[in-house]
């Protein structure tokens, strides 16, 4: 598989994840810096899916 279509889907499928994260466990208070905004849930996943296929 090519390096920068597996970067992709890793950062693709990490977005969804995150973004699910977000929808399932979220935030009560929306006080929690990570899981109170769907944006920056998807972006963390999204970064860690794109680290975990670099490495």
């Amino acid at each position: 598989m090519n390096a920068a279509l597996k970067a992709v889907l890793g950062a693709v499928i990490g977005g969804a994840a995150g973004f699910i994260w977000y929808r399932l466990v979220g935030c009560q208070t929306g006080t929690c810096p990570l899981s109170s905004n769907p944006y920056v849930s998807a972006m963390i996943g999204a970064a860690i899916g794109l680290m975990w296929t670099l490495n």
